[in-house]
């Protein structure tokens, strides 16, 4: 084909596109029009039947809110009364536990708002490994010490724990339910299976614990464990003890932090939201430091416990519903005689808050339930390397 020829070839094809798209937003125009002209109608409409079915759903949600808040009102109140008996010695009835479920919306949904279309919600992004160890170097001039592999890390923590009392079926049952029987030293809530999902809380390591359980313990124990490495630096070589002398110096800042407020899990809650926050809960992943949080989660609950007057050894899915529920809630699930585990809501040992985001106690949702479905998961991971190799490290 010539020059010529080929350019007029390709001038005709450029008319007929231009065409085409002519065509093409005419009818986009059309239609447009045609959709806006029958819109007022449809919209008033709309808006109408939107205003009723909200009318509806208030009033249905409102009968709702007024009997939950009732319940869980309830729920408090029996909590305190139990309390107070305990304090004055006094034994406690299975009435002293409110008997009844949750009361659950049942009414119809909240309505769309034509006016307003809904947009997907932003989720708030959870930090992960790499943002506390970040912070930790930023905020204390912190490194963690990483472990070689996870069974080092595993070789101390069962150190540890044997040191402080706790049973290798407590360590390794508890384990094998929180870290799923082959969580590493590093495995966070959320990305237990898939290290590229999004993280769901800051609970890290074998025992899950929350950015606001490092700084808890740090403000309680943190100055024990400066000791303790006081002690461990005068044996060391040159080297060594210069190390181990600049992690000392890191843990005094964070136990000044940790300590700047009251002991109270609300404020330390706050704390663990700041940028110092997360990096106290980097030293879950420094293999000196790591394995004294995780052990001292489990022996918190242990020394409650028993400075209550349990003298019994705990069983993992006891010390387990103390994880879960908090040591006050914990014990009271402990110590409560096996026939009232059957009968007794698990909602008697949570907020509202906790309970609706809690799917398996909603399930299992009496005591006897939900610490046989505890023993069950704990039965089946345990099966898992992971558990088996830390069950090896504390024979």
């Amino acid at each position: 084909m010539g020059v010529g020829l080929r350019h007029r070839y390709l001038h005709c094809l450029l008319a007929g596109l231009l065409l085409v798209a002519a065509l093409l937003h005419v009818q986009s125009a059309s239609g447009q029009s045609d959709q806006t002209a029958g819109a007022p109608g449809n919209l008033a409409a709309a808006t109408e039947q939107y205003r009723h079915a909200l009318d509806a759903y208030n009033a249905s949600h409102d009968r709702y809110t007024a009997v939950a808040n009732a319940y869980w009102s309830s729920i408090t109140d029996k909590r305190k009364l139990r309390n107070s008996k305990r304090a004055a010695g006094e034994a406690l009835a299975i009435d002293d536990y409110v008997l009844d479920q949750p009361p659950v919306y049942t009414g119809p949904p909240k309505p769309r708002n034509p006016l307003k279309p809904e947009t997907p919600g932003r989720r708030a992004t959870v930090p992960v490994v790499a943002d506390f160890v970040v912070a930790a170097q930023q905020q204390f001039n912190f490194v963690p010490r990483i472990p070689q592999n996870d069974i080092q890390f595993k070789q101390v923590y069962a150190q540890v724990a044997r040191a402080a009392g706790l049973t290798r079926d407590q360590v390794v049952r508890i384990y094998s339910f929180e870290a799923t029987g082959n969580g590493s030293y590093d495995v966070e809530a959320g990305l237990e299976y898939n290290k590229h999902a999004r993280a769901i809380t800051t609970a890290l390591g074998y025992n899950q614990l929350l950015a606001t359980n490092s700084v808890e313990i740090v403000a309680e124990k943190g100055r024990q464990f400066i000791d303790e490495f006081r002690t461990e630096a005068s044996t060391l070589k040159d080297g060594q003890r210069q190390a181990l002398e600049s992690k000392i110096e890191a843990l005094r800042k964070m136990v000044a932090f940790a300590r700047s407020v009251p002991d109270d899990w609300n404020q330390h809650e706050i704390l663990a939201n700041t940028e110092k926050g997360l990096g106290v809960h980097a030293l879950n992943l420094d293999i000196d430091v790591g394995p004294l949080l995780q052990t001292q989660k489990l022996l918190d609950s242990v020394v409650f416990a028993r400075r209550k007057g349990v003298t019994r050894t705990l069983t993992a899915a006891e010390l387990e519903m103390m994880n879960l529920t908090g040591d006050g809630n914990g014990f009271d699930i402990v110590t409560m005689p096996q026939q009232w585990r059957e009968q007794v809501p698990t909602s008697n040992f949570f907020r509202p808050s906790g309970y609706f985001d809690n799917p398996v106690a909603q399930r299992n949702n009496v005591v006897a339930k939900l610490i046989a479905a505890t023993d069950a998961r704990m039965d089946e991971e345990t099966k898992k390397q992971g558990a088996k190799d830390l069950a090896a490290a504390l024979r």
